[in-house]
């Protein structure tokens, strides 16, 4: 039986709360457990040794969170849809795009000082030095991929093509994560970090973008 619009949108307010509260939590406790070297950092450190496997393979899924890689694949999904709402005649068909372009900036503000504030030394696998959490790659890979799907899936008139997109979203993400934990370019609690802050990122985005595109709005075209 469908779900009564009222009691969905009754739903919702707790629903994002916890899509919110929980990765900020999560990333609060990893953080304090990075800058206090308690014992998350320890059982990550073995975790590491196990899983640090360097290869071909997982030098390419690391790229996946490079800027030169993710940025011009989100560039090409928001210049798409922008285009798209233009000629819809959709009210302010540039916002969603400049949005999450604004997000995808926000990332290297907020994890640069991040990076400062904990120092965390690299694996073996990497030269000498600090400033590996969290890890800015995960986080670019994340927002950019993550940002493109969100852009994106209004304009899919299936719901076979959305669970497609956001399949190959989640895919790339995991592949680029794996890469790098693999690669030893990170520890795994940096690459968790990483998930954290892009979700709560992720899910303020998605709330801004169902207030630009409610009812009574200019709507994309249905199938």
């Amino acid at each position: 039986m469908p779900i009564p619009a009222n009691q969905e949108r009754a739903a919702l307010p707790g629903s994002v709360a916890l899509l919110l509260a929980l990765p900020a939590l999560l990333f609060a406790l990893i953080t304090w457990q990075v800058v206090a070297g308690g014992p998350l950092v320890r059982l990550d450190e073995r975790l590491s040794r196990v899983l640090v496997n360097p290869d071909r393979c997982s030098e390419l899924l690391a790229d996946l969170g490079n800027i030169p890689v993710a940025v011009p694949v989100f560039a090409l999904a928001a210049g798409y849809v922008a285009v798209r709402r233009r000629s819809a005649g959709a009210d302010r068909w540039w916002l969603p795009g400049a949005a999450a372009a604004l997000l995808l900036a926000l990332v290297s503000a907020l994890v640069v000082p991040l990076k400062e504030l904990t120092d965390r030394p690299g694996t073996p696998a990497v030269p000498p030095g600090t400033g590996y959490y969290p890890s800015g790659h995960t986080a670019t890979a994340a927002i950019a991929y993550g940002c493109a799907t969100l852009l994106l899936l209004p304009w899919l008139c299936t719901a076979l093509a959305r669970r497609a997109l956001i399949t190959l979203c989640a895919a790339v993400v995991l592949g680029a994560s794996y890469g790098l934990v693999r690669r030893g370019y990170h520890w795994p609690l940096d690459v968790v970090a990483g998930w954290c802050l892009s979700a709560v990122l992720l899910t303020s985005l998605w709330l801004f973008l169902r207030t630009v595109t409610t009812p009574g709005r200019s709507q994309p075209p249905g199938p």
